[in-house]
């Protein structure tokens, strides 16, 4: 019997994981393997007779694990990316096993006593800031695991946490689902009407990898559907594919979402009481920026009035457009784009058809690359060959200032049904120091449409932006330098951590990036002055219905974490009620509506905490303003202070210290009602 890949060490480059080896049943014992032997380092930690110290408990549980880490990795990686009916399955199987294996380790008495010890004799351990928080980080993660419960509660907990692990994969792979199986064919040349070339070649691409050679192919991908909205005539195909893209996960039978969702607030709201907290958002909270409830609505109050007139605005202008052409429906919520776009051409004289021939993926990679360069002194060298997890990803070896290896950087950017939707980062293997050090393999994932065979991917502005965003987050992991695995890289307050990938939007929309990276993709000529100026001059443009789209999903994402009792919860029916109660404008729905809303239900993940793109907003608009102020967008004292307090600490110091070192005071929420065009006149 040949041996399991994923249990030997790699010889592959970097010591990427030898995907062509891997066959999904290797995981089974994979991970049944390495989840005994984790079991065995950790219950001799807490087993020893010695007593606590720094080292043979805190630095041994970071260094405990190794194979069970390599494995889960690949694992989850490929099961976001590049999945199958197979690894579904496992993953499946696998969730409750892994929530098992985490409470074992967590609700592990004798190994909270020795943290707890710690933790009580922490002043007089001599230990450096980088020590403390690493100590301070194990034992709140005991403490809010409910390793302090009576044992009772504890068993409670654990049951939990097996639950909600179950659930939520579940929830993920209903999407996936409803996403992959969904397709909308575009046979006539009425169907075709009003689509630019770039979304029919798109369309024509995604069609040939679904079999359907010489026709045309709407899917469920943003870069998809988003721009079909935008452009196609046929009102009625935009009905249907706006309704399909808003029903995924509640459209009945075996991936409806809705008992999932009720299950798991329930479950969520137990597992807050058990640990002396009023609600789950009270609990998630505790550990962040935000710290309470009322502070994360006072924010999205802030910004949510304001908006809200903005996009009622908005959608005054879009009626008026329609009637100018004859049109005297109202408007729904699949006309929002299309009128829109014909707005933004009255007022601006500026089209997404213009500006796309100018925005090559190849070319924005480019800028995002050079963009590092200037600010860190990083530079990034594609690798051919490599024994990458699909023909689509490429490689790139980033090499520090002084030619060293730094890390390794995977780019996944096309749409593919075995991928699920959105955009995010994740790592291969996290950056450290301890027993010889580990450099980091970051993956940026994305879901853009590929262009027809022989042709340059072209990209919309939003599309760029989703780039630079991923790959600010991409950075964060590939630029860390810390000592323990614990604080690595994006391992942060989930309020602070969308801060590099917010921050790093604001370069791409500077004309000294845009005039060198923008350029067309059959001339190489830049984007014209002409054209520039009224791509920067519309930045603000709809940015009411932007803002209330994300800011509802904010808000409900709160609010259904406040309930006082789950039991009889009817997602939908909640979602409307809520909608109303803040005066949701009519043609405007939620960015993520309940029954889909990945972030919050697919695992804990963003759950109580999607406020968090908009309070690392604050900070980001704020701290852009720093270069701004030094009078260069590439101001080198500037990036290195970024660099020092920012991208390269991980979780070593706390959040708002971080940015109090860097900007040299506490961010202003006037730069985010200026960025998004919503301040006072």
């Amino acid at each position: 019997m040949t041996a399991n890949p994923l249990l030997t060490d790699w010889t592959t480059p970097f010591e990427l994981p030898p995907f062509s080896e891997i066959e999904p049943s290797h995981f089974e014992e994979a991970f049944e393997v390495s989840m005994a032997e984790a079991r065995a380092e950790i219950d001799a930690i807490a087993d020893q007779a010695a007593p606590a110290t720094f080292e043979n408990t805190v630095v041994a549980l970071e260094t405990s694990g190794k194979a069970l880490s390599k494995v889960a990795r690949t694992f989850f990686n490929l099961s976001g990316a590049h999945t199958n009916e197979a690894l579904q399955k496992i993953e499946r199987d696998l969730a409750p096993k892994l929530a098992k294996h985490s409470s074992d380790t967590l609700l592990n008495a004798k190994l909270y006593n020795r943290i707890a010890s710690l933790w009580d004799e922490k002043d007089s351990l001599g230990l450096n800031p980088e020590d403390a928080k690493v100590l301070e980080r194990y034992y709140k993660m005991f403490q809010r695991a409910g390793a302090g419960l009576e044992a009772d509660d504890k068993a409670r907990m654990a049951e939990l946490s097996q639950k909600l692990a179950t659930l939520g994969t579940s929830f993920s792979q209903n999407v996936l689902k409803d996403e992959s199986e969904y397709q909308l064919v575009l046979e006539t040349e009425e169907d075709r009407a009003g689509l630019p070339d770039f979304l029919i070649a798109a369309a024509a691409e995604a069609a040939k990898e679904r079999g359907l050679d010489g026709k045309h192919v709407i899917t469920l991908s943003r870069s998809s559907i988003e721009p079909f909205l935008q452009f196609s005539t046929n009102r009625r195909l935009r009905e249907e594919a706006f309704k399909a893209w808003s029903a995924r996960g509640e459209k009945g039978g075996d991936t409806d979402n809705r008992a999932i969702i009720k299950d798991t607030l329930e479950l969520r709201a137990e597992r807050a009481r058990l640990l002396g907290f009023d609600s789950f958002a009270a609990f998630k909270l505790d550990d962040t920026m935000a710290k309470t409830p009322e502070n994360v609505r006072d924010l999205l109050t802030k910004v949510w009035t304001p908006a809200v007139a903005r996009a009622n605005e908005e959608a005054e202008k879009l009626s008026e457009m329609a009637q100018s052409l004859g049109e005297n429906h109202e408007i729904e919520a699949w006309d929002w784009r299309f009128y829109s776009e014909k707005v933004r051409k009255a007022e601006h004289d500026l089209d997404e058809a213009e500006l796309k021939p100018y925005l090559q993926l190849d070319k924005i990679i480019e800028a995002a690359f050079d963009t590092a360069t200037r600010l860190f002194g990083v530079t990034f060298r594609e690798l051919k060959d490599m024994p990458v997890y699909h023909p689509d990803v490429r490689a790139f070896e980033v090499l520090n200032p002084d030619g060293s290896h730094k890390g390794l950087f995977l780019g996944d950017y096309f749409a593919r049904p075995s991928k699920r939707s959105g955009a995010w980062m994740s790592a291969f293997r996290s950056q450290h120091k301890l027993n010889g050090g580990e450099t980091p393999i970051i993956v940026n994932v994305m879901n853009f449409s590929k262009g027809a065979s022989g042709e340059a991917t072209l990209l919309t502005f939003d599309d760029a932006r989703t780039l630079f965003h991923e790959f600010g987050h991409g950075l964060h992991g590939l630029l860390s330098n810390v000592t323990y695995p614990m604080i690595s890289g994006t391992s942060v307050a989930r309020d602070f951590v969308e801060l590099p990938s917010q921050l790093y939007e604001h370069w791409l929309s500077e004309p000294e990036v845009l005039s060198r990276f923008a350029v067309h993709y059959k001339t190489g000529e830049p984007m014209p002055k002409a054209l520039l100026d009224k791509l920067l001059a519309a930045a603000n443009f709809n940015q009411g219905f932007a803002t209330v789209e994300y800011t509802a999903c904010a808000l409900l994402d709160l609010e259904l974490h406040l309930l006082d009792d789950p039991s009889s919860f009817d997602p939908v029916a909640f979602e409307k009620a809520e909608l109303d109660k803040i005066g949701m404008p009519k043609a405007i729905t939620m960015r993520h509506r309940i029954p889909h809303f990945q972030h919050v239900f697919s695992g804990d993940g963003y759950s109580s905490g999607y406020y968090s793109y908009m309070w690392s907003e604050v900070m980001d608009a704020d701290a852009f303003g720093a270069f701004k102020e030094a009078g260069d967008i590439f101001d080198q004292d500037t990036a290195d202070k970024l660099l020092t307090n920012i991208y390269s600490a991980g979780g070593r110091p706390d959040p708002e210290d971080a940015y109090v070192a860097f900007r040299g005071r506490a961010p202003k929420i006037d730069a985010l009602l200026e960025g998004r065009g919503l301040a006072a006149a």
